[in-house]
């Protein structure tokens, strides 16, 4: 179903109700919009524009989603809800301006986003100032709750050490300890190699690689030093459309002949924007529509299929995830209140149906860390349906991928 633009505010396009569910094209900034007269604004910073874009578009999808179930059971305190998303540009300046334009302006009761991890931590300052509940969506780096938390932050994506515990043993066991990287050079990217460096030296290994910025295009000069090294392994840590290009080039180079490749996430975005024989390689992802077992999972793929055209990926689970857990908190607390919210999402667990996956997550008092599943495996070209292109060999349960709360560097402070 097509989205009906009703009136322009300030630039933003108005859509009430589920007719949001079916947009293929995000505008931005825009307002998603539900019934009713005095609705709760939530806020959705994401870079809809720039490489992550694809990945940020899904996220938006889930949000939607959840928007239409929660409004369908009488919204946040008896109010309907309304998203208000904005685009972040895959800038840190704007992303923080964005953010403070929906507290101050906008007067949202809660913020989600970004996909971008050094726009997430910045947003984390304005959000703890103004002290707003604020769920990080899909941003990775380690930090954000580590050694960089705050009391009103919380992630439902891995961090970055989670995700490197759930595969680096497999790329070592199978394929050896010379590993080179191909790392962006920003917060994600620094936090994902030294996680896996940290895995790889207490294995005795070995490692070079190059960092690169977002947005290249043209990676041969990082693939002939690669081939030079003569790794065991390449750690490809691209995300994106970056990820999509050198994996391309990868294989265009004939590298995927001569050593292994993997890393962190080969998200289904990307799965699907390579080409076949670009599919390869060991990786983990933080939640996979193909869960047999799990009738709430099988629900959730039908209903953003009918929504959007698509299987879900985890950058959709993210999304509802994001948004149901803010009115989960707000119902059961009866209160819109930073704080108050922030403290009762303390061990908080998500419910099966919003949860649609192994065992029962819950943000971990401490560092305020969602403890998800996470699903290693390979990847590989389409067996028959389309999207069945990676294959879980193991589930990490996120307690056991993410270490005590005490390695994480987090000191947790409160407001007085």
């Amino acid at each position: 179903m097509p989205e009906t633009f009703l009136r322009s505010i300030d630039r933003r396009g108005v859509l009430r109700g589920a007719a949001a569910l079916g947009a293929a094209q995000i505008a931005s900034p825009f307002v998603i919009q539900a019934r009713g007269e005095t609705p709760v604004k939530i806020g959705f910073v994401d870079p809809l524009t720039g490489v992550y874009a694809a990945i940020a578009q899904s996220e938006i999808e889930g949000a939607r989603l959840a928007l239409t179930h929660i409004n369908n059971k009488g919204g946040i305190l008896g109010r309907q809800v309304e998203l208000l998303v904005e685009d972040s540009a895959n800038d840190v300046g704007t992303g923080v301006q964005k953010t403070r334009k929906l507290i101050e302006r906008d007067q949202v009761a809660g913020i989600i986003g970004d996909v971008n991890s050094g726009i997430a931590l910045a947003m984390a300052g304005v959000t703890s100032e103004k002290k707003t509940l604020h769920i990080v969506s899909g941003g990775h780096t380690d930090v954000i709750t580590g050694k960089d938390c705050h009391w009103n932050v919380f992630r439902v994506c891995n961090t970055t050490t989670m995700d490197v515990n759930a595969i680096a043993d497999t790329l070592i066991d199978k394929f050896g300890k010379k590993w080179y990287f191909l790392t962006p050079d920003y917060a994600y990217g620094h936090s994902v190699q030294a996680a896996f460096v940290k895995k790889l030296k207490a294995a005795g290994g070995e490692y070079a690689g190059d960092l690169i910025p977002l947005g290249t295009a043209d990676y041969s000069a990082n693939l002939i030093k690669a081939k030079a090294y003569g790794p065991k392994v390449l750690i490809n840590v691209m995300g994106g459309g970056d990820q999509v290009n050198s994996l391309k080039q990868f294989v265009q180079f004939g590298l995927d002949k001569q050593m292994a490749v993997g890393g962190t996430l080969f998200e289904l975005e990307s799965l699907r924007a390579v080409p076949p024989e670009a599919r390869v390689g060991w990786w983990t992802m933080e939640w996979w529509w193909d869960q047999p077992d799990n009738e709430h999972a099988k629900t959730f793929v039908a209903e953003i299929k009918k929504a959007v055209g698509k299987t879900p990926s985890a950058r959709h689970w993210f999304g509802y995830v994001s948004l149901q857990t803010f009115a989960l908190i707000a119902n059961q607390e009866k209160t819109l209140d930073g704080l108050k919210l922030a403290h009762a999402m303390d061990g908080f667990k998500l419910p099966p149906e919003v949860a649609m996956q192994p065992g029962q997550p819950s943000y971990r008092a401490g560092d305020h860390q969602l403890m998800s599943t996470v699903f290693a495996g390979e990847a590989h070209p389409a067996k028959g349906d389309p999207d069945n292109m990676f294959t879980v060999g193991t589930t990490v349960p996120g307690e056991t991928a993410a270490g005590p709360v005490e390695e994480t560097g987090c000191k947790m402070v409160w407001p007085t």
